[in-house]
């Protein structure tokens, strides 16, 4: 029964009233509050996600942060960079530029050469669309760009594209394409909030969170584990919160597989049971695994102290749109301080 009664569609004074909660924690400036404040509700009841002050006001701090409130923000220089990546992609590919040249004065479907739509784009939206035409209608785009868009992330909270084709189930919207779908303020709300909170965490703080959600799930967690095989092992090690190196062969692991391994007698595993435990780091199981248990018991030994059982990932930002060095830490720290801010606001008010 109480199954059934999980499912019963909430009763329209509910969701107005967790409507009007969501809208007053908005700023005052930004343009539809109630529209913001209505997809962000429908994203919670869809998914499950309680609708308290924390909830709320972690997803307007990423929000926030990420596009100012903004669908589908506008990036500087976007044009430039857009262009400067095909001429990279055609230099790799050894095609000569005055055939890149030709192919961008071609006459696109709305009538402008691909080359001044280029020019014009201002959004990752835009500039989305314009690489999903030039891969399906120019031979040399195809040949440049194969079938995969270089715009993978966007949307108000910068969401990345394949994890919302990866969740596409549930979603409460009429929609076939979920690249489309994220740069919509529906969609990338939805996609985001789900990055953000649809998965359970160990972690005491929200910053910590919100440091998963830049460089993955459970980094924070991941890096501390790091941090304690380091320690351990006396092998200092990147605590960037990846585990394995994706693909690698048994014979060939990465540093921090390679580093747990050389504890593997201390541990009482060998290099397949390693594997296998390390492979686990991308789920909450992981800390109650014994591999996580038994390198944080010899590092805590070894120092004399305890150890955190999360901490922010070291990683440096990479991306075209970043013009100056910055962190996960960085952008950890500037959304949790939104964070608390619309927390104080929501116990003062």
């Amino acid at each position: 029964m109480a199954a059934c009664a999980s499912r019963q569609p909430r009763a329209p004074l509910e969701v107005e009233q967790l409507r009007q909660r969501i809208a007053a924690r908005i700023p005052a400036g930004v343009d539809d509050r109630s529209g913001w404040a209505a997809d962000i509700q429908t994203a919670f009841h869809a998914q499950g996600i309680a609708g308290n002050d924390e909830n709320i006001c972690a997803t307007l701090a990423v929000i926030e942060q990420e596009s100012g409130y903004k669908a589908d923000p506008v990036v500087a220089d976007l044009g430039r960079l857009a262009r400067g990546e095909l001429e990279r992609r055609a230099r790799a590919k050894r095609v000569p530029r005055l055939a890149l040249s030709a192919a961008l004065n071609l006459a696109s479907l709305d009538g402008r050469s691909y080359g001044q739509r280029l020019e014009a784009v201002r959004t990752e939206g835009q500039l989305s669309e314009l690489y999903e035409e030039i891969i399906s209608r120019l031979p040399l785009g195809a040949r440049l760009l194969g079938e995969h868009n270089p715009v993978q992330t966007g949307g108000p909270m910068q969401v990345s594209i394949a994890f919302a084709e990866q969740h596409m189930d549930g979603y409460p919207y009429p929609a076939g394409n979920a690249r489309q779908e994220v740069f919509s303020r529906r969609g990338g709300v939805y996609f985001g909030i789900a990055h953000l909170l649809g998965y359970a965490t160990p972690y005491t703080r929200k910053i910590h969170r919100f440091a998963d959600y830049n460089a993955g799930w459970y980094a924070s967690r991941n890096a501390a584990f790091q941090q304690a095989v380091a320690v351990a092992s006396g092998r200092p090690l990147a605590l960037d919160g990846d585990l394995l190196l994706p693909g690698a062969p048994l014979d060939k692991p990465g540093q921090t597989e390679a580093a747990v391994r050389s504890l593997s007698v201390q541990l009482g595993m060998d290099e397949q049971a390693i594997r296998r435990e390390l492979a686990r780091g991308n789920s909450l199981h992981f800390n109650d695994s014994p591999l996580f248990v038994a390198v944080f018991a010899l590092a805590e030994r070894k120092q004399g102290s305890p150890l955190p059982r999360e901490r922010l990932p070291g990683i440096t930002l990479e991306s075209p749109k970043i013009t100056r060095e910055l962190t996960t830490a960085w952008f950890a720290t500037r959304v949790y301080e939104r964070y608390q801010r619309c927390m104080s606001a929501s116990a003062a008010g």
